[in-house]
């Protein structure tokens, strides 16, 4: 299987004029099944990703008995010192909350 690490341009044009095909029910099964099967494909591995990440905030919240989101709140005030912990800290908060709004997206229900 070939990953694009960026996006082509002409494969997201196809993809956005297949969704639309896909709404109107105007598809054959076959694409109908693999779009649904991409879908649960990244729903399942961005719940592994944020699964995964928030293990290692858990970490860090016991380790400095702060809790990541007034952590993050102290970070972005430049109230914490600017260690490697710290930033790797900041960093794993901002991609948690990265993958949540990504699952909320394929995960909002269709209209």
């Amino acid at each position: 299987m070939t990953v694009y690490p960026n996006p082509n341009t002409k494969y997201a044009k196809g993809v956005r004029r297949l969704a639309e095909l896909y709404e109107k029910k105007q598809v054959s099964s076959l694409t109908a099944q693999t779009l649904n099967k991409a879908v649960e494909y990244e729903v399942s591995q961005s719940q592994t990703q944020l699964a995964e990440i928030e293990k290692i905030l858990t970490n860090y919240e016991k380790q400095f008995n702060l809790s990541t989101v007034e952590f993050f709140k102290r970070y972005q005030a430049g109230q914490t010192d600017d260690s490697a912990e710290s930033v790797e800290w900041a960093s794993l908060a901002q991609m948690a909350e990265s993958i949540r709004k990504r699952l909320a997206l394929l995960s909002e229900p269709s209209e």
